[in-house]
């Protein structure tokens, strides 16, 4: 549609973020001029986030990366020369064809970002070229955990129902700010409406966050101890007996293994290690369960630690113990109204598997029973470092920052060092592209065409994002590994990226071209899918007791253990560094690494900050806004001090994936105010999806001085 003022308005979906809210796109003369949410989106019905409305300034930034580059002098100086696309492509091939040829495809690896249009085109192109090793910075640390857990356990992954016509009475937020972070397709807007209706919230957060400022009750927890918590809302609930028995003695099976498991974990128990009072235990689990329906809404707060698969299991138990599983205004199974990604996984060569670092130790991650089968990170960049096992040679990194976004941050750049071909495709230079042999320029949202179902994996609503402009050389990063792959000769090259979303879409009986004219397609829900054929378990219910871990040899029922570096695990350490550190916060301005150029949204949060509370603040001579050197077992930065009530009195919290665009090349100031410093990716890992500590850590604080 055209506008009297000569600009044209198009229907598209934001990804300046993991993406869902549907967008009225205006552009004029080929730029993106602003962008508003769409009131006919059944998603976010209008509402934008501050990142989502400053999209021209992003994609119009004068730094923009708008042409390939080729390094000219030592790897880091800083010393590029322009290339074209052809000449571009043809020397990154050549080279990978070469590393195959000679060292095996597993000498390759492929990294990429999070949440973004390409996610499943990248692990597309990993199993066309044959090798078993892409990585990105979550998965056992982020998602996974919890899409697998619920696969085990209800045969499906489950998302808030906050679209239909119940609303939840009760929203359990665990280690989870939706306000701020909002998550592929579970949109912020969603759950605040739900809140102003009058649901009752509940925060499990060692900080009292955006998302429970609107809650009654708060937990703070220690972090790292979820798993006890949640063993102990257990026990509260089958002993007051305010479970859903009928729904319980029908669909669940394993309740009385449970029942005599959770004995011994009582909220007197729990409290000594969550630093949790029993009385608040017992009140939540209570206002949990006997206010149907609830939603539990979980984040990656519970994942990042080595106990992460029984952490996961412990808080899905919850929703089977009380029905909230796939009922009206409960936790709702997907629709999966789309067919899933064709990744290619059969094109994997035959013993690859076997190959992949990590997949022997971390069955849930690299093995054949995976979700996602992809690399354990520190084994993968251990490769890169050492040879060990073997020498991974080569990496393409997708959209991703791992100098800011990977644990241990010194330990992954000295490990990218020792790469032979190091290739970057992002928006804008940045410290891992500013170290990188050519770096490639990508598209921004609003110059890529995508199908994507929303929520992500349960795929409710299907919608289409649509090119819109073009911005110099920039190119979709499919559009890059489309040329790559027939450069290559790998299977699936001959399907262009509208046939993969044809495919996607056939089900629905339309195609992409019609879908862009559409551009959702949201079907009445099915509610209670498990009463026509039950759940996709070998039971066919939920399995509160887990047979399947069983016979991988995991514990069939959830346990606790105490996180490897804690007040409790080493004591001596704790001496040095007695505050308890979480690293994951985020802030709606910025998402993960990204947007610190952007003026508009850099005003609103010019500083990284480290919160802690005034008790803390007092006793280190420390007053809000001082500069604060944070400090762990691995390192030190500095950020400001954000002294709040907020937070509890012995946890340090800082924010996440901090970097400095308009500092000298090549670092930008990586090292300064980057929490990865201070992060550990070092075993003991979780049995079966190899995570790792990031949360629970030991820290100190001190004012700075000059």
């Amino acid at each position: 549609m055209k506008l009297r003022n000569g600009e044209q308005v198009f229907r598209s979906v934001c990804r300046s973020c993991h993406g869902g809210c549907g967008v009225l796109v205006f552009v004029k003369d080929g730029k993106v001029v602003r962008v508003k949410g769409d009131p006919a989106s059944p998603m976010n019905k209008g509402w934008m986030c501050v990142k989502g409305v400053m999209t021209p300034e992003i994609a119009n930034h004068p730094d923009r990366l708008r042409k390939p580059l080729r390094r000219k002098g030592e790897r880091g100086s800083g010393q590029w020369e322009s290339i074209s696309w052809d000449e571009v492509l043809g020397e990154i091939t050549s080279r990978l064809d070469k590393f195959r040829k000679e060292f095996g495809p597993e000498s390759i690896a492929l990294g990429q970002g999070t949440g973004r249009h390409h996610y499943m085109h990248v692990v597309r192109f990993a199993n066309a070229l044959g090798t078993p090793n892409w990585y990105e910075p979550g998965l056992a640390q982020c998602f996974i955990p919890r899409i697998t857990v619920s696969n085990l356990t209800y045969g499906g992954f489950v998302v808030g129902d906050y679209y239909g016509e119940v609303s939840p009475k009760c929203i359990l937020f665990w280690g989870h700010n939706p306000l701020v972070s909002g998550p592929d397709g579970e949109l912020s807007i969603s759950v605040k409406r739900a809140l102003d209706k009058g649901a009752l919230g509940i925060a499990v957060d060692p900080r009292r966050s955006e998302t429970g400022k609107y809650c009654q009750q708060w937990l703070p927890i220690r972090p790292g101890t979820d798993a006890a918590l949640a063993l102990a809302m257990i026990h509260v609930i089958i002993k007051e007996n305010i479970y859903d028995a009928e729904f319980v003695e029908k669909w669940t099976t394993g309740f009385d293994e449970l029942k005599k498991h959770v004995e011994p974990f009582t909220p007197a128990w729990a409290e000594a290690i969550t630093w949790i009072p029993s009385s608040d235990i017992i009140k939540a689990a209570k206002t949990y369960a006997l206010n149907k329906p609830a939603v539990l809404e979980w984040g990656l707060g519970i994942e990042q630690n080595p106990n992460s698969l029984q952490t996961v299991r412990a808080v899905a138990i919850l929703r089977g113990l009380t029905g909230n599983v796939d009922i009206p205004g409960g936790d709702i199974l997907g629709m999966n109204i789309i067919r899933s990604y064709p990744t290619l996984k059969d094109k994997l060569p035959e013993g690859m598997l076997k190959k992949r670092l990590g997949a022997e130790n971390f069955k849930l991650l690299g093995g054949w029973r995976a979700f996602m089968p992809s690399a354990h990170i520190p084994t993968l960049f251990r490769a890169m470092r050492t040879g060990e096992p073997y020498r991974v040679r080569a990496l393409l990194i997708f959209g991703g920052n791992p100098l800011t976004t990977v644990a241990n941050s010194k330990e992954v750049y000295e490990s990218l060092l020792k790469l032979d071909l190091l290739v970057v495709t992002d928006l804008f230079m940045t410290p891992t592209a500013a170290i990188a042999d050519y770096v490639l320029p990508a598209a921004l949202w609003p110059e890529v065409e995508q199908v994507i179902g929303y929520p992500l994996v349960v795929e409710n609503i299907v919608m289409a994002q649509q090119k819109i402009t073009q911005v110099g050389e920039c190119r979709q990063d499919e559009w890059i590994i489309d040329e790559m792959s027939r450069r290559l000769n790998l299977p699936g090259s001959e399907e262009s990226l509208e046939d993969v979303m044809n495919y996607q879409l056939e089900p629905l009986g339309i195609t992409y071209q019609k879908l862009k004219e559409q551009t959702f397609i949201h079907p009445p829900h099915e509610y209670k899918k498990f009463e026509r054929n039950g759940f996709r378990t070998p039971s066919k219910k939920i399995e509160l007791y887990c047979r399947t871990l069983e016979r991988m040899g995991y514990d069939p029922l959830p346990t606790y253990k105490e996180p490897p570096e804690s007040p409790v695990k080493t004591p001596e350490l704790a001496k040095e560094f007695p505050y308890v550190l979480t690293t994951g916060s985020r802030r709606k301005e910025f998402f993960q690494s990204e947007h610190r150029q952007i003026p508009s949204l850099r005003k609103r949060r010019p500083y990284p900050q480290v919160e802690m509370h005034p008790e803390v603040a007092s006793l280190h001579g420390i007053k809000h806004g001082d500069w604060v050197i944070v400090t762990s077992p691995r390192g030190s930065i500095r950020m400001k001090a954000l002294v709040t009530e907020d937070i509890h009195p012995r946890v340090i919290n800082v924010e996440h994936a901090w970097w400095f665009p308009e500092k000298s090349a090549p670092e930008y100031g990586v090292w300064e105010s980057n929490a990865n410093m201070l992060t550990n990716n070092a075993p003991p890992y979780d049995p079966a999806f190899g995570s790792y500590q990031l949360r629970g850590l030991l820290c100190r604080v001190e004012k700075e001085v000059k």
